[in-house]
């Protein structure tokens, strides 16, 4: 399988953006596709920051940001906020380690999953709102960084942390990544994040350079810190990581690095 369908596989698995050549979505195919996250990831932000850029044009902040927040659920097809709702059914039980899992398993959604659900989207929307009305067109491409960044720290798990469920569900298809995976996406995320870091300056926001500075330098810190330290939690809870925590810390994620932004937008 060449570059192109490893990278076609990603943004299948990962999007709901028209990719054809994805192939069978094997183990194989699905390991070798973990490389090109981060490139999923930044169409997905590219898409939203554009998304953004003609809906802040015509509409206020906060219809605007809505609008983008919507756009963005779709581009993803609700894939992660599947697995922050059932993480939150589950964890949130406070049951023994094997409930929690039937928990997380059950494809029906619980009070605290829709609960978990409707708190996270009331967070990006507001996010996205301020960081809409605090700055320029030209700031929108740090919008790339979110999903970039969270995206990245899915392939980190999958190589650094045990599966809970062993050789059953999803996850286990991603058993076995190899090591260098990780520091390639790595590599990549980096300069996807450096990119995006410097198009605002291309684009006349000279002005603003130390909140790009800070934002291209904060953001992968804070994943690796903020998603390590949840990733660790879950594992003393379930003994491992499974598909759903996956999909959860790349919610979090998003969510914690849209609050970066904005704090770095109103206090720099």
């Amino acid at each position: 399988m060449s570059a192109r369908g490893d990278a076609a596989a990603a943004f299948q698995f990962l999007s709901r953006f028209p990719v054809k050549g994805g192939g069978d979505f094997s183990r194989e195919l699905l390991q070798r596709s973990v490389l090109y996250y981060p490139v999923v990831g930044a169409a997905i932000g590219l898409s939203a920051a554009l998304g953004a850029g003609v809906a802040a044009w015509l509409l206020p902040a906060w219809p605007a940001a809505v609008i983008t927040l919507i756009l963005w659920v779709w581009l993803t097809g609700g894939l992660h906020l599947d697995g922050w709702m059932d993480c939150a059914d589950g964890l949130l039980s406070y049951r023994t380690r094997e409930r929690m899992l039937e928990i997380m398993k059950d494809s029906r959604v619980g009070a605290m999953g829709v609960l978990a659900c409707m708190l996270l989207l009331l967070l990006k929307a507001s996010l996205l709102a301020a960081f809409l009305e605090g700055g320029s067109w030209t700031e929108l491409p740090l919008l790339l960084l979110p999903p970039v960044w969270s995206r990245w720290y899915m392939v980190r798990v999958m190589v650094r942390y045990p599966l809970a469920r062993g050789d059953d569900g999803l996850a286990a298809s991603f058993k076995g990544v190899p090591a260098r995976q990780e520091r390639r996406t790595l590599l990549l995320a980096a300069l996807l994040s450096l990119a995006a870091a410097a198009a605002p300056l291309a684009l006349g926001a000279g002005d603003v350079w130390p909140q790009l500075l800070a934002a291209a330098i904060l953001a992968p810190a804070l994943a690796l810190a903020c998603g390590t330290l949840a990733a660790r939690r879950v594992r003393s809870r379930l003994g491992g990581l499974t598909g759903d925590v996956y999909g959860a810390l790349n919610e979090l994620l998003e969510a914690l690095l849209l609050l970066l932004l904005v704090l770095l937008q109103h206090n720099l």
